[in-house]
């Protein structure tokens, strides 16, 4: 009987040490999807303004980065929304942030932001925060006019890179004043034009 019962030990040893599942109190293996951590890009955007205004609003409905060798990637807005509107009136004295978002460390090539739409204010000025996922502004009869976007996208070749564990910002300037301009009959166009003034 002896080497049965020897038998059976070993047994139920090998098969407690090969088989079942953990506990719920051990910690879980870390998930394979991928990188742990990233880096954080902060676009800010400042501007030289449209001087004939009280209040220029501009909406932004994308912002992308290109990665070297890869594809765009969507720079989220601030707060997650799924555009952003910016009084550039108020931006001349000041900085806001347009995106912030955690992305892979490597190279980036390019810079690309989309204006889907933008209104001057002859008489009224906008109050709250330059930028926040939409301003309104109650504004007087007859001084509010559309501004027809030919081409709201714009393309900025700048490259920089983004560490892991690290943080870029990258400041935009939107010069109303070339930006903007006067076609007749009250109508008025805008040619976006949005230079890079650092990356740090």
């Amino acid at each position: 009987m002896r080497p049965a019962i020897a038998m059976l030990m070993f047994v139920l040893l090998t098969s407690g040490a090969c088989g079942g599942s953990p506990s719920s109190d051990e910690p879980s293996s870390p998930s394979p999807s991928g990188p742990t951590t990233g880096s954080t890009l902060t676009l800010m955007l400042k501007d030289s303004p449209f001087s004939d205004a009280k209040a220029l609003l501009v909406t932004f409905s994308e912002v992308n980065v290109h990665a070297s060798g890869g594809g765009w990637i969507t720079v989220p807005f601030a707060g997650g929304v799924s555009s952003r509107t910016c009084d550039l009136k108020k931006l001349q004295t000041a900085q806001d942030i347009l995106g912030v978002g955690t992305l892979a460390a490597g190279h980036y090539t390019q810079l690309r932001l989309v204006v889907s739409s933008a209104t001057v204010y002859l008489r009224d000025a906008s109050s709250g925060p330059a930028c926040a996922p939409s301003i309104t502004i109650n504004a007087s009869s007859g001084t509010t006019f559309p501004v027809d976007i030919p081409s709201g996208e714009i393309r900025l070749n700048r490259e920089f890179d983004l560490t892991s564990g690290g943080g870029t910002m990258i400041v935009l300037d939107f010069d109303g004043d070339r930006s903007v301009r006067q076609t007749g009959n009250g109508r008025y166009m805008m040619s976006p034009v949005i230079a890079i003034v650092s990356v740090s």
